[in-house]
């Protein structure tokens, strides 16, 4: 009963923060509560936090209170979480650690919900990465169930899980947008869907037809530019034909950045990612 009024007292704070916004390209920064007055101002839509540091998926539910409480106040509301499966956990390979990443998972899902936040990111590249020399059939056979026990426990709430596809640099498993929708589509659980990274994207070559074969499975998008990684703006790289293959699936999701910001005049640099991200956006 706790935990159901907890839930709708988050949601009404936190998404009606964003109603005005509804129906439109969202966009956000991944950054903590104590930076969310300043991006406000400047007029991000939301944050992007970590699941560790957001939900504390191993701290006791009665010690969590005082920590969603806190975060309820913070100035932009929370959208999406990533980093989602330490490392320690394994999801592929000999002997994986399935159980206890899903009483971590569920955790977190449920405290997503308490926080009114709809989406979590699933990178977690070295949790799913393969063993060297281990199957990559078998790998992605356990990654799939993996995702579809945890589809089947959080059926009934209301956050999505969106599988991030990384380059392979970062990991050897699901490395484009065109493999998440073969895996969304095996998993075929309605709380498991699609994330979109422009900068993985880049890094693999891949273009944002990708998208367009996407579609609804979309749910959430993380941006950078390609040189270095850093934020919109930096560089100048043009990246609106990502944004109008996502115009063209009628994308009304959040796009956050995921990039590195300098370490001076770090708020000059959020205005510039933000009219840039507009004006490739054409809102």
């Amino acid at each position: 009963m706790q935990h159901t009024v907890c839930a709708a007292a988050a949601v009404s704070t936190c998404a009606a923060r964003a109603a005005d916004r509804q129906g439109k390209i969202l966009f956000g920064v991944c950054a903590g509560p104590d930076k969310a007055e300043r991006l406000k101002a400047i007029g991000y839509d939301f944050i992007e936090g970590g699941v560790g540091g957001t939900f504390k998926p191993t701290m006791p539910d009665a010690e969590y209170e005082a920590e969603l409480a806190k975060l309820k106040q913070s100035a932009l509301p929370f959208r999406s979480c990533n980093g989602f499966i330490p490392s320690t956990y394994r999801l592929t390979g000999p002997e994986t650690t399935h159980d206890t990443a899903l009483e971590y998972a569920v955790t977190a899902c449920r405290r997503a919900d308490l926080l009114g936040v709809p989406c979590i990111v699933f990178g977690s590249g070295g949790a799913r990465k393969l063993p060297d020399g281990f199957d990559a059939s078998k790998g992605r056979e356990q990654f799939i169930d993996f995702c579809s026990k945890l589809g089947d426990r959080i059926q009934d709430l209301k956050v999505t899980i969106v599988l991030e596809p990384l380059n392979k640099g970062e990991t050897n498993l699901l490395n484009s947008v065109t493999e998440g929708i073969a895996y969304v589509d095996a998993i075929d659980r309605p709380r498991i869907q699609l994330l979109a990274d422009f900068y993985h994207m880049m890094k693999e070559d891949e273009g944002p037809d990708a998208i367009r074969k996407a579609g609804a499975r979309i749910r959430h998008c993380h941006i950078a530019e390609l040189e270095g990684r850093k934020a919109p703006g930096t560089k100048g790289e043009d990246l609106s034909r990502y944004f109008k293959a996502l115009h063209d699936i009628g994308y009304t999701g959040g796009v956050s950045c995921e990039c590195g910001w300098p370490k001076e005049n770090v708020e000059e640099a959020w205005k510039k990612a933000l009219a840039t991200m507009r004006q490739q956006a054409g809102v």
